[in-house]
């Protein structure tokens, strides 16, 4: 579905935030179609987390304008605060209270009449019912989680917006999580989220990526990997480890990462990566052409955004 034949839960133009007199979010413009989740990604320091708490309204614009979920961003944070599930980087739940008390405590801050028929119900669509008694502090990091997003969803909001969900989480919890996540939009809710994971990255049906606070792509994950115009090979053959920096050091080579038993080589410059491949051609070389990872797409796109090979919007799909 295109974007503009959507119906939008987020559509904000401008949005500006500076803190003394430093610019941290310059100008981004977001339109978020309802039901999908939307990767926000980008390394630390680029902005996604103060441009997700201006559109919860915790954050007050310094310019730019916009909706949340039909809300404006400047006359109606309280409102939109009340719409959203806001889950944040570190646990922020009481770990001296039980898993059920730590529900309830967050359904009466909504005010809810239905306190004990809500809680029963987060309990179970969460699988968290059978540690309902247990402290919060005594769970492991994927209970936790998962008390997080219960905590989230009790008064079952339009939009989630999770930053950094999964950080510090086993493999198998994060899986969990996002299975979680899929039926949640499944059933129409959005969901914001920002990851350093770059397998999660697929898991996104649209995603953006921030460098200097600005979103320098956009699109679908597969769509972001192809505009970026990188190209990579992957080298099987001896004394890998001794290659990689005689690699490194070739014009045009943006990256040579050591992957298990092979090197992957990555270049946004075609005639570049072949005559680096051209150097090895004595025999002693296995190389096969590779899609190159979400990781080296998002190092290109920084990098050029440092070297002002790219500008705001300027690769985005």
């Amino acid at each position: 579905m295109a974007v503009n034949d959507a119906i939008l839960a987020i559509d904000v133009h401008g949005l500006t935030k500076r803190f003394g007199d430093k610019t941290v979010v310059k100008g981004i413009d977001l339109q978020v179609p309802k039901g999908i989740i939307f990767g926000f990604l980008g390394p630390n320091g680029s902005g996604k987390t103060t441009s997700i708490r201006m559109m919860c309204g915790l954050l007050t614009p310094d310019a730019g304008e916009g909706m949340v979920l039909g809300l404006n961003v400047l006359t109606q944070a309280p409102e939109i605060k009340r719409r959203i599930g806001y889950m944040t980087q570190r646990f922020s739940l009481y770990e001296d209270l039980s898993v059920a008390e730590n529900l309830s405590f967050v359904a009466r801050t909504y005010c809810m009449s239905d306190v004990g028929d809500r809680v029963a119900r987060a309990l179970a669509e969460l699988g968290l019912a059978h540690r309902s008694t247990q402290l919060a502090g005594t769970l492991s990091g994927g209970w936790k989680q998962r008390l997080a997003l219960a905590a989230c969803m009790i008064h079952e909001p339009d939009l989630l917006m999770l930053d950094e969900p999964t950080a510090g989480v086993d493999p198998e919890a994060r899986r969990a999580f996002w299975n979680e996540i899929h039926e949640l939009a499944a059933r129409g809710v959005t969901v914001l989220v920002t990851t350093h994971y770059m397998d999660e990255v697929e898991r996104c049906h649209e995603i953006a990526y921030l460098s200097e606070g600005r979103i320098v792509a956009r699109g679908t994950p597969k769509t972001v990997a192809r505009t970026s115009g990188l190209k990579a090979v992957s080298i099987h053959g001896p004394d890998l480890m001794a290659l990689a920096p005689r690699l490194r050091m070739l014009p045009g080579i943006t990256s040579v990462a050591a992957l298990g038993a092979e090197l992957v080589v990555s270049s946004a410059d075609a005639d570049a990566l072949t005559a680096a491949v051209a150097s090895l051609e004595d025999g002693r070389y296995r190389m096969t052409e590779v899609d190159p990872t979400f990781e080296d797409v998002f190092v290109e796109l920084t990098r050029r955004v440092g070297t002002g090979d790219i500008n705001h919007g300027e690769a985005a799909a």
